[in-house]
């Protein structure tokens, strides 16, 4: 009978922990979608991304009540404490990463249809976006595998978004004197953040791979607070 139980629990685990990491792929379709209305500067599209975001609330509703019912029926210990610790940050994280995701889509309409855009900013927040999808590819990869090397690597790619984001300050700030484009360079400084911040929480489910591992919580590093702010 004990047994069954604690089978239970493992199946309801492992459950739990597909619903999470599957909160990425969401955040991932987010990131897409948001990427795009950005390069076209697609209104109706952005719109569609802040609509959306239901879908990562519910599935971090979804899965932080089935750990919390999981917990108010069983007492695990040891390596499932582990999980299920980290399983409610990573779940924490897709839902702030989903958030970045529409503050990135509110931003869009901002400067109108056809805003002044500076080809050389847009593309750096291009390439942003593009490490930040890998940066959440990657941390389901190496959590799923519980892989911390794999994890580990994340910093490398998130110290690349980091510098991406300081050239789009100083760019910003040198972009000339008219007021609409002064506009649209301050409205990309704030993409440029909240891409920043992906990368930051990507890098945090990175962390939770390694805690789940060894038992043991560590930085991997100074990405988590960005010389430049929003």
């Amino acid at each position: 009978m004990a047994q069954d139980i604690r089978n239970h629990f493992h199946t309801e685990l492992t459950e739990l922990e597909s619903r999470a990491l599957g909160g990425l792929d969401i955040v991932v379709e987010q990131l897409d979608r948001v990427l795009e209305a950005l390069q076209h500067q697609d209104v109706e599209l952005a719109t569609m991304v802040v609509l959306d975001d239901d879908r990562v609330d519910g599935r971090y509703l979804e899965v932080h009540q089935g750990i919390l019912s999981l917990l108010a029926r069983q007492a695990p210990v040891a390596g499932d404490l582990r999980l299920v610790a980290a399983l409610l940050h990573v779940i924490k994280h897709v839902e702030r990463m989903g958030d970045q995701c529409v503050n990135i889509a509110k931003l869009i309409p901002l400067s109108g249809h056809e805003p002044p855009v500076r080809e050389e900013v847009l593309q750096r927040l291009l390439r942003m976006g593009g490490l930040a999808r890998s940066e959440v590819t990657q941390a389901k990869q190496a959590f799923a595998a519980r892989d911390v090397a794999l994890a580990e690597d994340l910093v490398r790619q998130d110290q690349e978004i980091n510098r991406l984001q300081r050239d789009v300050f100083q760019m910003a700030i040198a972009i000339g004197d008219d007021p609409d484009t002064r506009e649209w360079a301050m409205h990309m400084t704030l993409v440029a953040r909240a891409l920043e911040r992906i990368g930051d929480n990507a890098v945090d489910v990175g962390e939770q791979t390694a805690f789940v591992v060894t038992g043991l919580f560590r930085e991997f590093s100074d990405s988590s607070h960005p010389a430049v702010s929003g």
